[in-house]
């Protein structure tokens, strides 16, 4: 049988059936359906109208549907909507919409769209956050204008009344105090704009109580009666011997303290600008403001302040005028006391001190008035000095080191030393100020002893200013 003949019902492989018609389906036409019925001779019954736009209804995707189900879509964590006041003025025409054609969708590769996601913190981060730095306790201060070239000691005693002084010294000799993430020292000046970082500190809790106006009246008359000098700016006071400059272990009263009832309208309490020894007498100055304070700071630091110390010591130095230059640290004496002793360029600690003295009287060339002119202002440097050119001072408990050395009948085993004079610029340009300070009554009584006079001339105001 030859394929592909005639004949009816002959509808071999790609054979004709009746009427000579091709069984296989025409060029371009459409392929019959999966499962369509067949009719008689196995021609494909074309399906109806109905059911082909159903077909074509299921086939093709529709972009209206996608879109509501996009639309719709649940987001996670949505941004606070804020609305935004639109702005005076015409209006922009509303974009149109985008043709069918041209936002149609694939039907393969639907787009999807991506939750929005909030910058802002949740609540437990901020808690996270808050428990950490409550837990730590770490700060992070900016220095202000008026704390330029400020000390850092003092700008933490300004910053956190409270803070005991041995706990700042504490923080600071073990690296955790820091300027610009560096270590620093508490001697070290700060500058406007720096930040410090303030480890955790422990603030002694202040005692609310009442202040008594009769002890501040007390406390107000007992500075005035040892007021040298005062201005709108400056204070210059008579520090008694005994009487400490600032509170440490074990002191309740001292001037930085007294100094409260001074405080202003405004809330500005005056400043110290400089230390004396508790034991020392003499010129100390106050600032009355920020400014007076920063600008005196410089004078002390440059070394435009001229100061003269008189002092009673032992024996009598064979140079009548000399100069002691020496490098002194700090050292830890067997009773737990600090003390300054003299060290050699590059220890550890060590830092340049220089003084002027003079011989102004001498009794039997037992005893020697000297009169001292600091050049630095290291601490205990006159005391230190007079010990290590072998002339301590009378009284001093901690340098004098003459063995077997008995103190003259009548005079006071107290230190013999006063702050005599005072000599600076005025930090507003107005001239300078210059004060000087009576003896103590011990001095006074050992001067009347051993018959000293005020000398009409200082033999050390000639001495160079380094």
């Amino acid at each position: 049988m030859r394929t592909g003949g005639k004949g009816v019902g002959g509808n071999g492989a790609g054979g004709k059936g009746a009427g000579g018609r091709s069984a296989g389906p025409k060029r371009g036409g459409r392929p019959a359906a999966a499962g369509a019925p067949r009719g008689p001779g196995g021609k494909a019954k074309r399906p109806s109208h109905d059911a082909r736009r159903s077909a074509r209804a299921t086939a093709r995707p529709r972009p209206e549907r996608e879109e509501a189900e996009i639309r719709t879509e649940p987001t996670r964590n949505p941004a606070p909507h804020h609305p935004v006041p639109r702005a005076a003025g015409p209006r922009k025409p509303a974009a149109q919409p985008a043709t069918p054609s041209a936002s149609k969708p694939s039907a393969r590769s639907a787009p999807t769209r991506k939750a929005p996601v909030s910058d802002a913190p949740t609540r437990a981060e901020v808690k996270a956050e808050t428990a950490q730095v409550l837990a730590t306790g770490v700060q992070q201060l900016v220095v202000t204008a008026d704390e330029n070239e400020m000390r850092i000691d003092r700008f933490l005693e300004s910053r956190f009344p409270q803070l005991s002084f041995s706990h700042i010294q504490r923080i600071v000799r073990k690296g955790e105090l820091r300027v610009n993430g560096k270590r620093a020292d508490s001697k070290d000046r700060l500058e406007e704009g720096q930040t410090v970082r303030i480890p955790p500190l422990k603030l002694e809790p202040q005692e609310q109580r009442p202040r008594s106006l009769k002890a501040d009246d007390d406390t107000l008359g007992f500075l005035r009666s040892i007021t040298l000098y005062e201005d709108d700016d400056v204070i210059v006071l008579n520090k008694p011997a005994g009487l400490a400059v600032q509170g440490g272990s074990g002191t309740t009263r001292h001037v930085d303290q007294m100094l409260d009832v001074l405080t202003d309208k405004s809330g500005q309490k005056p400043r110290l600008v400089h230390r004396l020894d508790k034991d020392t007498a003499g010129c100390l100055v106050i600032a009355k403001s920020r400014f007076a304070a920063a600008t005196l700071a410089k004078t002390f630091r440059s070394r435009s302040a001229r100061k003269v110390y008189w002092a009673l010591v032992a024996g009598v130095p064979r140079v009548r005028q000399g100069r002691v230059s020496t490098y002194l640290a700090r050292e830890e004496a067997y009773d737990g006391d600090q003390r300054m002793a003299v060290a050699q360029h590059g220890d550890d600690g060590a830092m340049h001190a220089v003084t002027y003295y003079a011989v102004v009287e001498t009794a039997a060339q037992k005893l020697a008035w000297l009169s001292l002119k600091p050049v630095t202002g290291r601490t205990h440097q006159l005391r230190a000095h007079a010990a290590h050119i072998g002339h301590p001072i009378v009284g001093d408990p901690k340098y004098f080191n003459i063995k077997n050395w008995e103190l003259p009948g009548g005079i006071q085993n107290k230190l013999h030393l006063l702050a005599r004079r005072i000599v600076l610029p005025h930090p507003r340009g107005k001239g300078t100020i210059d004060v000087s300070a009576p003896l103590p009554p011990h001095m006074r009584q050992s001067w009347n002893l051993l018959g000293f006079e005020d000398a009409p001339y200082d033999p050390i105001v000639d001495a160079p200013d380094e």
